[in-house]
């Protein structure tokens, strides 16, 4: 079974036909169990995300602040596994026919086998992988995996990277571009800054893949404002924050369905 990059390029471009950036949110598997974490996936689309990464806790998350940081560390005590990080993405898109790409760190991939993690993730109709720490010059065994089964490597780029270096990271990348919107760790900010409007720019100017802008938006007036430079808002710790801080799992199924509609409302305020 091949993977499903057509539906996230097809899911992208409409956005921009509808003149608007699209929405993708982050929420890590096996949060807070494996059952809550795929309805808690179901309730982000159902509020308007038009694209869902599905993180793969792990315990040393170099790129995440302290709020995934919790949320990885609950699902890890849960005893969550790859197996359980496929059925997220199998029961999201089938419930929902919304692409869904996994966010992971390198070491699993490696320590699974790239040839079964591919195979499995294209058979459980994801779209792709955001590998966050895999360099582009090592990521040939990957990405010829990745394309033998239909799906997206999504490589991420931040504001250090010089403009030979954008070039180099985004001829290897399919789907999209994450842009990292500053130097540091995910979690919400009170602004977003102007160093990502650059980084877009600069990257822009090296691909005709869509370039989509996460850390730090949380608001949807945050998210018009990047949907103005951006094809796509990537939002994560506001969904987790939301639902560690609610009551109980139903609570935090309303709070990020909620967080959802905003945030869909914000990218169609560019």
């Amino acid at each position: 079974m091949s993977g499903n990059i057509e539906l996230l390029n097809t899911t992208l471009a409409a956005a921009r036909a509808e003149d608007r950036a699209a929405l993708i949110a982050y929420l890590p598997a096996g949060f807070p169990t494996v059952d809550g974490g795929i309805e808690a996936v179901k309730a982000v689309i159902a509020g308007g995300a038009d694209v869902v990464e599905v993180g793969l806790p792990h315990s040393d998350p170099v790129l995440d602040g302290p709020v995934i940081q919790t949320a990885d560390d609950i699902a890890l005590r849960g005893g969550v596994r790859i197996a359980d990080v496929m059925r997220t993405v199998r029961e999201a898109y089938e419930a929902t026919g919304v692409p869904i790409l996994v966010m992971t760190y390198w070491n699993p991939i490696d320590r699974y086998g790239v040839e079964r993690f591919t195979a499995e993730l294209a058979e459980a109709g994801g779209a792709g992988c955001i590998l966050p720490d895999l360099p582009v010059q090592e990521s040939a065994l990957w990405r010829e995996h990745a394309d033998k089964h239909g799906l997206a490597t999504v490589f991420v780029v931040a504001p250090s990277s010089q403009d030979a270096r954008l070039a180099t990271i985004t001829a290897a990348g399919s789907g999209f571009v994450y842009a990292a919107s500053l130097m540091g760790v995910t979690g919400t900010r009170a602004s977003v800054g102007a160093q990502a409007q650059e980084l877009v720019g600069r990257t822009r100017a090296t691909t005709e893949l869509p370039v989509c802008v996460g850390l730090g938006v949380s608001n949807a007036g945050q998210a018009a404002e990047v949907a103005g430079f951006a094809d796509g808002v990537i939002v994560g710790s506001a969904f987790v924050k939301a639902m560690l801080d609610a009551p109980d799992e139903a609570a935090g199924l309303d709070a990020v369905r909620s967080l959802a509609g905003e945030l869909a409302q914000g990218v169609r305020k560019r």
